[in-house]
């Protein structure tokens, strides 16, 4: 039933051991109950089956691992069309095994894929430092065959006898340190040898041209080579330390040309050879991630339905014995026939003698609310949950806001080629949902419109709609019936000349005239209007006693569905102290508006216009009790006014109250009463009535109030203060809700007029000015015209202007609808299903 959430029940669950976890499966794979918690006071770590759930920890880690080497190898990972089935304990051992296998197995092959590749990094930089010092070396030469004209170390004067340096006769040796440094650490590195070393070390480097690879971060940078000269065994060790610190990879330097030229021989087949070895190890690992991918999906699911049984085992509690399991559940009763079956099922599956069984509980608590809906209806529950979920068995506004949202929407955003645009957009989303669901799409706001298409499509439609009503079509009108106005019977008449035309910059159709106007229009507004100067003026007209006649009604629709929950929740009472009064204070003033309304409409004609009454006037004269002086719209305007202000003036106190001194007299006096008539206050609770309301009972009239547990119980101690203030808030609410609810719903008119108002802004300023070149350029001119006309009318009539409409809609049906007769402060029913729990693996974007 989609007016009302469905009937509910709390059941016990007794699990035979041995089959429970097959039970619990099958539950999870229809999705029938809501689980309760029977150890709330045991915490997590203490339960019974903390065990199983490390193990499918452990067994989630292990697919983490396995999924980000896939993805790291960009191997698809192929989704079963069928959910695998949740593994049976016996073979819950057989999976970790392969888990475990297939995890030592991969981190083997990584160790020794990332050993190779770390020492092909070392190699290959051992090969550029070879060549570019090389250089180095070579310019050196040519440095000191110049003779006196260049020196390393200037400070150091040559024995003109001996031939040594002074630094040679301490016997200090020349040293040399070389390798590879990032590019962003030479100006550091270069200052602080300069500081430490006091100029005794020359440093002498060169950029690589090659790009490496930073195994420990991934990251890929420049790296420099460098080659430093020093004296002495003291400058050494510094020199060392100065390149530990910055991280530098060091070679060994070689002495001369031919041993350089020997070792980068023996490099190139060393690079050679752990190239083809590590080829072939990458082909190996892709081979064992290829085939561990065609299993991946059905382990994650497998792993996941275990984790979230045994948490369900863990809500349940043991009997006495210790051999049967016992769990608490909600479930709708129209689903317990298919409980049972799914117990029967699971009990032969886990090979149990005994069977498991349901048994129905009464119970105080309130159950949640359940709402069936499909992929249609899904969208206008959500924006009714938005503001709050219904209590239980209360009325649901989703099968009315399906017509009234678009609807209310498309009065704000009525225009046809907007509306078709919107409506192919929607439809192409609902054609081609398979594989847009297939795509699983990680941006938001596509999510968000896809989620949205049925809504979208209502909304298109309802403006393909309100657009022909209002003849609207990108700010032009169609002329499909012909217009009513004729221009031609006005000369016929001799009320126009060609004098009066070259006189007159504007002319009026006097519709009195004979033959001007043959009627009204068959549909919508004229076309004629798209015409007149003065068309604006009578669109707001008309569109601002629409807004009130809309609002007026769809307000008294919401009063008028409070009826069914005063009368299902069997008080009656609320009908005559809460229902009446409302309804009454609420038609008596702004229903007797619309009366007005249509009254002027239906009562004036073109002929005696002129002399029809401001409704504005006699609405506010109705409330100051003045206006004897003007003209009546009716006869005895003036008498039903005054009842009508009688009649919504008395149905104040009545709804401030007639609860609490009727709450307070069946509390106070008619309790003696139901004595002496031998009614007792009982708490109906039964197999067949699972409500949790409980009522007062009398001959006539039944009440529900909150009670304490139990078959019978005495009334709660009663505060008379605190349900007036209650009602007091809730008469002031309605009472200024109604007029400020009813000038809230002339927002219709004024985003109508505004988006009517851009949509004739955009055609004037681009469109027309594309269509006045009459010449061939036009046409090409006319190509990036529209393409810009089209972004705008997408970007802001449609996104924009859309956004507005769809936010103001929503806000009419939660304010000025929806508070009427909703309260929205129930719990939502989450039933245990498969298929609504949330994968770790698909929010990290592994699946």
């Amino acid at each position: 039933m989609v007016f009302r959430s469905e009937e509910m029940c709390l059941a016990q669950l007794f699990l035979q051991s041995g089959s429970e976890y097959d039970c619990i499966s099958e539950l999870g794979e229809l999705g029938l109950v809501e689980f309760r918690d029977l150890n709330p006071s045991v915490s997590s770590f203490q339960r019974r089956f903390v065990s199983e759930i490390k193990r499918c920890e452990e067994m989630e880690r292990i697919l983490g691992y396995l999924l980000r080497e896939i993805q790291k190898t960009h191997i698809a990972v192929p989704e079963e069309d069928e959910s695998p089935l949740a593994p049976p304990p016996r073979q819950v051992l057989e999976i970790m095994e392969q888990l475990q296998r297939l995890e030592m197995e991969l981190s083997e092959v990584a160790r020794n894929k990332e050993k190779l590749q770390r020492n092909l990094l070392e190699l290959t930089e051992y090969t550029h430092m070879l060549k570019i010092t090389r250089t180095f070396i070579h310019s050196r030469s040519r440095h000191e065959a110049l003779g006196p004209q260049y020196e390393e170390f200037p400070t150091m004067e040559t024995d003109s006898v001996s031939g040594c340096t002074g630094m040679q006769r301490l016997g200090a040796k020349l040293g040399f340190v070389s390798g590879l440094i990032q590019r962003v650490k030479v100006e550091a590195f270069e200052r602080m040898l300069w500081r430490v070393c006091k100029g005794y070390t020359i440093l002498s480097y060169a950029e690589v041209d090659e790009n490496l690879t930073d195994l420990d971060t991934g990251e890929i940078s420049k790296s420099v080579v460098f080659l430093i000269s020093f004296w002495g065994d003291q400058i050494g060790q510094k020199v060392q330390k100065i390149c530990d610190c910055y991280h530098c990879h060091l070679y060994p330097h070689p002495e001369n040309d031919e041993e350089r030229a020997d070792v980068l021989d023996s490099l190139r087949t060393r690079i050679q050879d752990l190239n083809n070895v590590l080829h072939r190890t990458e082909e190996y690992l892709r081979q064992v991630l290829q085939k561990a991918s065609e299993s991946a999906f059905s382990w994650v699911v497998q792993v996941k339905k275990m984790k979230a049984i045994y948490h369900i085992l863990n809500l349940c509690s043991f009997d006495v014995t210790n051999k049967c399991l016992i769990a608490e559940v909600w479930c709708p009763v129209s689903d317990l026939a298919n409980l049972r079956g799914a117990l029967e099922e699971g009990a032969r599956k886990g090979d149990a003698t005994v069977p498991s069984f349901v048994n129905r509980i009464p119970s105080s608590d309130t159950p949640p609310t359940l709402l069936r809906t499909n992929k249609f209806t899904s969208g206008f529950q959500s924006i009714v949950e938005a503001y709050g979920v219904g209590d239980y068995r209360e009325v649901s506004p989703a099968p009315y806001t399906i017509i009234t949202f678009p609807f209310l929407f498309a009065v704000m955003f009525g225009d046809l080629g907007h509306g078709i645009v919107m409506s192919l957009f929607a439809l192409w989303m609902v054609l081609t949902e398979k594989q847009q669901k297939k795509k699983r799409s990680r941006n938001e706001i596509w999510e968000t419109f896809f989620s949205g298409r049925y809504i979208i499509l209502m909304m298109g439609i309802f403006s393909i709609y309100t657009g022909l009503i209002y003849n609207d079509c990108f700010s032009k009108s169609l002329n499909i019936f012909g217009s009513a106005w004729s221009v031609k019977a006005m000369f016929t008449n001799q009320q126009w000349t060609n004098k009066t035309l070259q006189t007159n910059s504007l002319l009026t159709l006097d519709p009195n005239v004979t033959g001007v106007f043959t009627g009204p229009y068959p549909f919508g507004i004229d076309p004629i209007w798209n015409l007149a100067v003065n068309r604006l003026s009578f669109l707001n007209s008309y569109k601002m006693k629409m807004s009130v006649v809309i609002g007026v009604i769809h307000m008294s629709f919401g009063v008028v569905l409070s009826i069914f929950n005063h009368l299902h929740f069997r008080q009656k009472f609320n009908v005559y102290l809460l229902f009446l009064p409302e309804l009454l204070f609420l038609l008596c003033l702004f229903g007797y508006l619309v009366f007005m309304i249509v009254y002027k409409w239906l009562a004036f004609g073109a002929r005696d216009s002129s002399q029809a009454p401001s409704i504005l006037i006699h609405f506010i004269n109705m409330f100051v009790m003045q206006g004897k002086d003007l003209a009546p719209l009716y006869p005895g305007q003036t008498g039903l006014q005054i009842f009508l202000i009688v009649i919504a003036m008395l149905s104040v106190p009545v709804m401030l109250l007639g609860k609490p001194l009727y709450l307070y007299w069946l509390y106070r006096g008619g309790k003696g009463l139901r004595r002496r008539r031998g009614y007792e206050r009982v708490r109906r609770v039964s197999e067949d009535d699972t409500s949790a309301a409980a009522s007062y009972e009398d001959d006539d009239e039944e009440e529900g109030l909150d009670e304490t547990p139990g078959r019978e119980a005495l009334p709660k101690e009663f505060d008379f203060g605190d349900v007036l203030l209650y009602q007091s808030i809730h008469t002031i609410e309605f009472c200024l809700g109604c007029i400020s609810n009813t000038a809230s719903y002339l927002r219709l008119w004024a985003l109508s007029l505004a988006h009517a108002q851009l949509s004739e802004v955009l055609w004037g300023m681009v469109m027309r000015l594309g269509l006045r070149i009459t010449t061939r350029v036009g046409v090409v001119f006319l190509v990036p015209v529209f393409g810009l006309f089209a972004v705008l009318t997408v970007s802001i009539l449609l996104v924009m202007e859309g956004l507005s409409a769809f936010l103001h809609a929503l806000r009419l049906h939660w304010v000025e609808f929806q508070n009427k007769f909703y309260h929205g402060t129930g719990v939502k029913f989450l039933p245990f299903d498969f298929s609504l729990l949330p994968s770790v693996f698909e929010q990290d974007g592994l699946l």
